[in-house]
């Protein structure tokens, strides 16, 4: 039975990894394409849906609505939304790296929602990931991108929801992603109909960003945080704010400033050892109590 837990610790772990890996296609994908934030974010929740409703089908979940999922899908739509709009106004690695505050959101959205009383180590981590936001707004007061930057932050509270899916009463994390693809189309369809641009780059990036970075990746996160805990699959998550810039960067030549560089290594720095300081704190209570 032990082993068997293991192996699906494991599995959920791969999970999340590969949906962090799927997520930073997105920085790329959004910057070839010509179009409104709102109109990319819309088109690639249509093809997201054909790929969340395919497996909802095929493993005979049900699709389910309520007050909670709904809560749910209000954060994944918000995660797309202000994902994809802010990727057009600021760099790709600013949107990514902010994005990244979601486990400082954990934190804070625990300690009001779910009373959790905050660790000294908790406050500390959120001391310094604040200090790296600031960091950001610093460089956009040279380079522009300002709004770019703070819609960037709010995807991070936005993205710290869907981390928390799991921990809603009554929830059902893949329905609240399926109704938050649907509420990000709609949002997104006034402005798509008024698009004139579809080379073949961009319908091959709408189809990439719908079927793998949104629809592939939501599936494989909703599987991994069944055994996954929201922190330690932010830490595993950590690759995405690597990868996303170090591909817009190869691919589309994007620069980012020397004082958003500082506050990506402080933001990067400070959740991934927190993160490492959490696993190994939760280890050492763990061999307390089973002796």
């Amino acid at each position: 039975m032990q082993r068997q837990g293991m192996t699906r610790k494991q599995v959920g772990t791969l999970c999340v990894f590969i949906a962090a890996v799927l997520y930073s296609l997105g920085g790329l994908c959004i910057k070839v394409i010509p179009w409104n934030g709102l109109s990319i974010n819309s088109a690639r929740n249509v093809v997201a849906l054909v790929v969340v409703g395919s497996y909802l089908a095929l493993t005979r979940h049900k699709l389910r609505l309520n007050r909670w999922i709904l809560l749910g899908a209000v954060c994944v739509c918000g995660t797309n939304v202000l994902f994809s709009v802010a990727n057009k106004l600021t760099t790709a690695a600013n949107t990514i790296v902010l994005q990244f505050t979601a486990p400082v959101f954990v934190i804070l959205l625990g300690i009001l929602f779910w009373k959790r009383r905050p660790k000294k180590l908790d406050l500390i981590a959120c001391a310094l990931v604040l200090f790296g936001v600031v960091f950001f707004f610093v460089d956009s007061l040279e380079t522009g991108g300002a709004l770019g930057n703070l819609l960037a932050l709010f995807s991070g509270l936005s993205y710290a929801g869907v981390f928390l899916l799991n921990e809603l009463p009554d929830a059902d994390p893949i329905c609240s992603v399926f109704w938050g693809d649907v509420l990000s189309v709609l949002v997104g369809l006034p402005a798509l109909v008024h698009e004139t641009v579809f080379t073949p780059t961009v319908i091959i990036s709408i189809l990439i960003l719908g079927a793998f970075q949104v629809g592939l990746a939501y599936v494989l996160m909703c599987i991994g945080l069944k055994t996954t805990p929201p922190v330690t699959a932010s830490l595993i998550s950590g690759i995405e704010p690597v990868l996303n810039p170090l591909l817009v960067a190869a691919f589309y030549h994007e620069t980012v400033g020397p004082m958003a560089l500082v506050g990506a290594v402080i933001v990067i720095a400070s959740v991934v050892i927190y993160n490492v300081l959490q696993g190994k704190a939760r280890g050492t209570e763990h061999e307390k109590q089973s002796r």
